[in-house]
């Protein structure tokens, strides 16, 4: 069980990087070093001295006693930081506390490191506010040796961390390599990221960047990663590429660091995300949980789907999934959603995780963000634990979710409704009507001023206004505003004709436009098929790979997604095509269009996809989107998309080509 609970429970140790360089032991301090021990009758006759004086003893003879007493049996320690004895020599040491020289201070607490003294001790108070005192006539050393001392201590120390930190700044130029390491560790410690260091760290990583070990090159990433400094695009794509050359020796501790940061600056670096697919699978089962949680959650943050990572990590693990926090099962939940993957195991990876959240429900009350994220991550992949969902929904939790330092509101809203739409039979509880709508309005704020007014939705908006007749046949709007996107809503009858639905866009825009165009069936007919005395480049191409096709044969209808026919001549228009005065109505659907659906006729719900909607670098859409699309359908809808590797490429040619597009796409025959 130890063995178990050292591989997969403990947290890794941020301090490896100090045994790369023999100049890290004036740097920091190594609370585990091996000294030799002092006898207990020996620490017992220092005690009895010092109860004896009371307090009379010298500074060197007070250094002296720490020193040794530091070096009692490590079983000891706790007693013996309880005994009043100690804590006589401990006021000694406050009341003589400005006559130590610098060096036996730094020894006193490097004795209450071993010691393992309160971080709130009295004495740890006077030796902060002396070591402020001294700051400037300390050497950088000394002062990062301090540092390193108040961490291990776990004291929060801001105000000499902006001390150094100001001294460093006046002494940027003498830094060496492991002081620049040191520090910048030290500066992650602290959480806190000097604005006015920051373009001298990101100029001295450049620097030292080919000489760093890369356990350095990854205590550098978490120094940054946990003072949340930014990085500059340059700084972190150089640092990539180095790891992506070096990663199969580099620990997986330190890549983790590095993956973190790339996770901040939400920088996709291909060659290492593919390095880390060659990399990492074989070392999943040795990892422990919080490591495979961040490798996990890196793909998913960055979008990037590798399939052979994520099944490693699937089949890894249930066999660990009782070490997981309420955060990690939640961040692989949401993880493994994001992506829209389910594992070969599916079945045993997600009622294992399913598991370990009924059993961390009692942490979700501090933390009701991770309890949402989990179950939104389950929502993607068509998962409803009605339990736990019941629980998030309860008045009790939404009101805890009011003291979260996250926006959770919109979380909530996606889950619930995404039940009400895709769980029929769900009893439980259910977000209040007024919160639906506070919620609902807030997202149409939103989408009016950042969503709507997208330059590719405008323009397909504007231009499917033509196609169809006018702004009655289009409504731009979220259909489902708990997914956060907008759709572009068309009705069409049975027989293919739109149908006009969206009055009040239409009475709005007729008072700012009182003349347009339209489309008569022969124009579309011939922007879609190309003039008939006339042959388009692919005709030619095709001429020339078919034997025997006669050179006036009508060309078929291009597919959307027919890279050759977007390029070609079948949807370039030709030059004489005429537009004629808009008549006030739509056209005709094309003759061959009969839609096999219900009398009422279809309502298509046309997306404008972006890049932020797929996995980067491929064509898998993304679980959000794979929600709203599912959802969409369940009522009654036809998904049909323009998607961003053929729409905006269009957006820079004429404007017959993108009629002839969305025509198409609209009175596509396969609906």
């Amino acid at each position: 069980e130890n063995e178990k609970t050292e591989t997969h429970d403990s947290k890794e140790d941020p301090r490896v990087f100090q045994k790369g360089r023999p100049e890290y032991r004036s740097l920091s301090y190594d609370k585990f070093e091996l000294i030799e021990t002092l006898p207990l009758e020996e620490g017992d006759s220092i005690l009895h001295s010092v109860a004896v004086c009371k307090g009379s003893q010298s500074p060197g003879t007070i250094t002296g006693y720490f020193r040794k007493l530091s070096r009692l049996p490590v079983e000891q320690h706790a007693a013996l930081v309880s005994e009043p004895r100690f804590n006589t020599l401990c006021r000694c040491a406050v009341k003589n506390i400005r006559l130590f020289s610098t060096s036996d201070l730094i020894d006193i607490l490097k004795a209450c490191v071993r010691l393992v003294v309160p971080p709130t001790h009295p004495l740890l108070n006077a030796c902060e506010n002396e070591f402020c005192r001294r700051v400037w006539d300390m050497n950088l050393d000394q002062l990062l040796l301090v540092a390193d001392c108040w961490r291990c201590l776990e004291r929060s120390v801001p105000s000499y961390l902006s001390i150094l930190f100001s001294y460093a700044n006046m002494h940027w130029k003498d830094l060496t390599l492991p002081q620049f390491v040191q520090l910048v560790y030290i500066i992650g410690e602290g959480r806190r990221s000097p604005t006015d260091l920051m373009q001298k760290v990101e100029s001295t990583i450049l620097k030292y960047l080919d000489s760093f070990t890369l356990e350095e090159v990854g205590a550098i990433c978490l120094g940054l990663f946990k003072s949340l400094s930014g990085v500059s695009d340059h700084i972190m794509r150089k640092i990539a590429d180095r790891v992506s050359l070096q990663m199969e020796d580099m620990s997986t501790y330190a890549l983790v660091n590095v993956l973190k940061m790339l996770r901040y600056t939400r920088m996709d670096h291909l060659p290492l995300l593919k390095e880390l697919g060659k990399v990492i699978p074989t070392r999943i089962p040795t990892i422990n949980i919080q490591g495979i949680m961040h490798i996990t959650l890196t793909c998913s943050s960055l979008h990037y789907f590798d399939e052979g990572v994520m099944a490693a990590v699937a089949l890894s693990l249930p066999s660990k999934v009782t070490y997981c926090r309420s955060k990690d099962a939640a961040k692989f939940l949401w993880s493994f959603g994001c992506l829209d993957y389910e594992p070969p195991n599916e079945e045993e990876f997600y009622s294992s995780l399913i598991e370990q959240m009924h059993r961390k429900l009692h942490e979700f009350g501090k933390f009701p963000e991770h309890l949402l994220t989990g179950l939104l991550g389950l929502a993607f992949v068509k998962r409803f634990p009605e339990e736990l969902i019941d629980y998030a929904l309860r008045d009790e939790f939404v009101q805890k979710t009011r003291g979260s330092k996250y926006e959770l509101k919109k979380d909530l809203f996606t889950l619930s409704k995404s039940v009400e739409i895709e769980c029929p039979s769900y009893q439980g509880s259910r977000l209040p009507p007024q919160l639906y709508q506070e919620i609902t309005e807030m997202l149409m704020n939103f989408a009016e001023q950042e969503i709507y007014v997208r330059p590719e939705i405008v323009e397909a908006t504007s231009l499917l206004e033509s196609v169809l007749g006018g702004p009655e046949y289009v409504k731009n709007h979220m259909i489902l505003p708990h997914t956060r996107s907008s759709d572009l809503e068309v009705h069409l009858a049975m027989d293919g004709h739109p149908i006009p639905f969206n009055l009040k866009d239409s009475i709005a825009d007729k008072k700012l436009r009182d003349i347009g165009v339209s489309l008569t069936d022969d124009l579309m007919t011939q922007l879609i098929k190309g003039r008939s005395n006339s042959q388009s480049p692919v005709e030619v191409e095709n001429e020339a790979r078919t034997p025997g096709r006669e050179r006036g044969e009508e060309a078929q209808t291009p597919r959307a997604g027919d890279r050759a026919a977007l390029s070609g001549g079948a949807l370039i228009a030709d030059a004489r095509l005429q537009v004629e005065p808009k008549s006030g109505c739509g056209f005709e659907a094309p003759p061959t269009l009969t839609l096999n659906r219900q009398p009422r006729g279809v309502k298509l719900a046309i997306q404008v996809s972006n890049r932020n909607h797929y996995c980067c670098y491929s064509k898998r859409l993304l679980g959000l989107h794979c929600l709203k699309r599912r959802q969409l359908q369940r009522l009654g809808y036809v998904v049909v998309e323009l998607p961003f590797w053929e729409w905006f490429p269009l957006l820079k040619r004429t404007r017959l080509e993108k009629l002839s597009y969305l025509h198409y796409k609209v009175f596509d025959p396969a609906l």
